[in-house]
């Protein structure tokens, strides 16, 4: 878990706390859109403040008078949020002033007894800080003008909210763990998972689709590995993308995956895999991340056999052959805790390096087995294979020419290297490599080139003569040395 100091920031619905967040952290995290309660969940991001490390949280409006959606939910979590922060900064809108709702958090976070800074935001100038003694009434002795679209005060915003930490106490940690995102279409268990895990109720759980819309991170500790989860919004089908939120919230989940070391992919077992769900199959092998797939609510599942389950998978999407597949139930508990040393074999795996002569040794073998076939007259020759990287791990066939390897025997070496190696739910990249051709130089360039040879020699024998001193340049010469015809 981090030790790094907690930033809280909170106020009333649709003041621009994840605007704010996203410029803290200088990085688009938070969904930011116009409309109300756009962020539920509790979100956490590192950033700094001139080499100071903290954590900064955003959390979702605190209404207690609300009847939207999940609006209890929203306010437990900013609840947490509040109890575990060690600073907060409470955000107003400056051209509304105060309201009543801004009051009540107000009293709420004082009673707190905890370091508190109010960020008045949208002031965009100098002229708009009288904006700022319409909130003294609220009893925050600490007041900031911010505009978080222009990012007017941030820096001094922060210097108040950490102004009695000790700084030089304090240093930022690298991260070590094992990145895991939880992808998959909407409503098929993914928050549940997450909340089973850390058991908490650390995302808000419903049966109505949609209800994650941001990539929330959260870290933890198992059998003394570091995990940091990734709750991803589920990947809707473009023409079911009826809200801007919908297509944010799609694009925060494919950069999850970018920035995940391995994706669980999970599934609902009473449905089996759809065409989204191949999708993000192919996303995870194209960013070339570990997969492992896991078929929730099997115990709802009557009269099928999971032989028959996982036929259907492997015939739909290759990739999704070689990677493991658990049946489980987020609700019963079933087979949660076989995942851990699944997640293990495969993050072993993507870091797993082959030496050159046990490449060679195979590459020989394989050909052996079958020899590539001719192609006008000529058969493709393997000179040799390396290994060139890792997470994913990438691998170079040098061949005499590329145009030989036809796809069907680049298919079979890939069968025949996954037989021998395994690579255990992790996407392997083959490259081809062809000899350099063989440049033929014309009668011109021949004496170009012996030209330039013979004036380098001629330059290297002045040069020698200066260095035993039989010749010296002195200054001036050249501006007055005339060429006669």
């Amino acid at each position: 878990m981090s030790t790094l100091p907690k930033l809280a920031i909170v106020g009333r619905p649709n003041v621009g706390k994840s605007a704010l967040f996203n410029r803290i952290c200088q990085k688009k995290i938070a969904i930011v859109d116009e409309a109300e309660g756009i962020t539920r969940d509790r979100l956490y991001a590192e950033s700094e403040l001139f080499g100071f490390p903290f954590e900064v949280i955003d959390t979702g409006g605190i209404d207690p008078r609300s009847k939207a959606l999940f609006n209890e939910l929203v306010k437990r979590q900013a609840e947490i949020a509040i109890e575990e922060a060690d600073s907060i900064i409470m955000v107003v809108d400056a051209h509304i002033g105060v309201t009543e709702l801004d009051k009540e958090v107000a009293q709420i976070l004082l009673r707190k007894k905890k370091p508190l800074c109010l960020a008045v935001n949208k002031i965009d100038n100098l002229d708009q800080e009288v904006l700022m003694h319409h909130f003294y009434p609220l009893g925050i002795k600490e007041m900031v003008s911010v505009s978080a679209a222009q990012n007017w005060h941030i820096a001094e915003l922060l210097e108040t909210a950490f102004k009695d930490f000790d700084k030089e106490k304090i240093e930022h940690e690298e991260d070590k763990s094992i990145k895991i995102a939880v992808v998959g279409r909407p409503n098929v268990g993914k928050s549940s998972f997450i909340n089973y895990l850390l058991n908490e109720d650390r995302c808000i759980v419903s049966p109505i689709p949609g209800t994650t819309r941001d990539s929330i991170d959260v870290s933890f500790t198992h059998n003394d590995t570091l995990y940091t989860l990734i709750d991803t919004a589920g990947i809707r089908r473009k023409h079911a993308e009826h809200e801007v939120v919908d297509k944010f919230a799609a694009i925060r989940t494919e950069r999850a995956i970018q920035r995940a070391d391995i994706c669980v992919l999970m599934l609902d077992a009473q449905s089996g895999i759809t065409t989204q769900e191949k999708k993000i199959a192919n996303m995870i092998e194209e960013s070339g991340k570990g997969c492992c797939i896991l078929f929730n609510k099997w115990d709802l599942v009557k009269g099928f056999r999971m032989e028959h389950c996982l036929k259907g998978i492997e015939e739909e999407v290759p990739f999704l052959q070689y990677c493991p597949k658990i049946f489980v139930s987020v609700k019963t508990g079933r087979n949660i805790d076989k995942i851990f040393d699944v997640v293990k074999q495969i993050h072993i795996d993507s870091l797993h390096r082959i030496t050159t002569h046990q490449l060679n040794k195979f590459i020989g073998d394989a050909m052996h087995r079958l020899h590539p076939p001719m192609l006008q007259g000529k058969r493709l020759r393997i000179y040799y294979m390396a290994q060139v990287d890792v997470k994913p791990p990438k691998f170079v066939l040098f061949v005499n020419h590329v145009n030989l390897m036809t796809e069907a025997y680049k298919k079979y070496i890939y069968n025949q290297f996954r037989e021998k190696y395994s690579f255990t739910g992790v996407p392997i990249l083959l490259y081809l490599k062809g000899k350099k051709k063989r440049v033929v130089k014309s009668a011109a360039e021949v004496d170009q080139g012996l030209e330039n040879e013979a004036s380098k020699r001629v330059a290297k024998e002045l040069q020698d003569d200066l260095d035993e001193g039989e010749g010296e340049f002195l200054d001036g010469d050249f501006e007055e040395m005339e060429f006669e015809d």
